[in-house]
């Protein structure tokens, strides 16, 4: 009996230490990702030798096993789940926050690449896209995260300047019309102002984070599937692969290149989290040239953190610790991606 009870002890510990979800996440290392197969460009240019390769990390929710494994692991980080998400944020809100900066992202990549290719685009403006609902505000139980609002009191929301303009006529306790679109359907839903919660100074309004929702339509057309990547980090390498269609020539010059950083819309090339895991998953998987964004450290970054190093900086360093031959290129810009493409020799 005793040997029984023991053993089912033995096993409750054992699946706590392998289930029980902690309030961490754990960061490691993902793979070298061919971007080609998430972008296609009508009567594109597709029979290149060379690939453009994004760069993914693995997060997920430690449990007590997982926890002692990263650490011990040099290239797996563990972060409190309060300093990943935003304050009130959970699981759904998270996803639908990190589908969001993807989407916004390869807007800004076709943005860029059809600028840079000198061909044909339009961008349209949809309203503004529901990030996270605050709890107790106006909008708790009524908007859900990934709401699109199209419409306020007979006015169509364009801009997010548009739903701001009205809101800042309002009083609490006003009611407020909403036009949403939810999984592609209008849903009619009225809000009562309130204050927002957390607000100071006080302000009134509907109590939401959202971000504006615009689209682009191009020619020739692309189609990009990646709902599967969140996060905006790999922007650099969408607008290179989809330059790389655009254009009748290889501008990989046959390498396999990774690379990251957010695209923004001028052109510059944001910094990203996880970089030194990113270099070791792009060594690991094979990949000779690596793009980091060799951002700028400011005044105010130093006094917050004064160890913090650029993108690039800690790109050199964990290549150096790794001991790899893949050579690491800093880019401050699309235009000096494209300018160490352009001098690179053919493999």
């Amino acid at each position: 009996m005793k040997k029984i009870v023991s053993f089912i002890v033995f096993m409750l510990i054992l699946i706590v230490f392998c289930f029980y979800r902690l309030d961490y996440y754990i960061m490691k290392p993902g793979s070298a990702y061919d971007v080609s197969r998430f972008v296609n460009v009508q009567d594109g240019d597709i029979d290149d030798e060379g690939t453009f390769n994004l760069m993914t990390v693995s997060m997920f929710q430690a449990t007590p096993l997982t926890y002692v494994i990263a650490y011990f692991n040099e290239f797996q980080d563990t972060l409190l789940i309060k300093d990943v998400r935003h304050e009130e944020e959970d699981d759904e809100e998270y996803n639908v926050r990190q589908l969001k900066l993807m989407t916004d992202s390869q807007f800004n990549a076709l943005y860029i690449a059809f600028q840079k290719a000198g061909l044909p685009f339009t961008v349209t403006y949809n309203g503004i896209t529901v990030l996270n609902v605050l709890s107790g505000g106006a909008a708790d139980g009524k908007i859900k995260p990934g709401d699109e609002i199209v419409e306020i009191d007979g006015q169509l929301v364009h801009k997010a300047e548009d739903l701001t303009a009205i809101l800042n006529e309002k009083k609490e306790n006003e009611e407020v019309h909403l036009v949403l679109n939810r999984d592609d359907k209008l849903i009619d839903q009225t809000v009562t102002l309130k204050e927002i919660p957390g607000s100071d100074p006080k302000r009134i309004g509907i109590g939401i984070n959202y971000s504006q929702s615009k689209s682009i339509k191009t020619e020739p057309f692309v189609k990009v599937d990646a709902e599967e990547i969140g996060g905006p980090s790999a922007g650099l390498m969408f607008t290179l692969e989809i330059l790389n269609q655009l254009l009748d020539e290889d501008l990989s010059k046959g390498y396999l290149i990774a690379g990251t950083g957010e695209m923004n819309e001028d052109g510059t090339v944001g910094r990203i989290g996880g970089i030194e895991k990113k270099v070791a998953a792009a060594h690991e998987d094979g990949m000779e040239i690596f793009f980091a964004p060799d951002d700028e450290i400011t005044e105010a970054m130093l006094k917050v953190n004064p160890d913090i190093k650029s993108n690039y900086e800690v790109a050199v360093l964990t290549a150096e610790k790794i001991g790899t031959k893949m050579k690491i290129v800093p880019v401050k810009t699309i235009d000096d991606a494209l300018a160490y493409l352009e001098q690179l020799e053919e493999k």
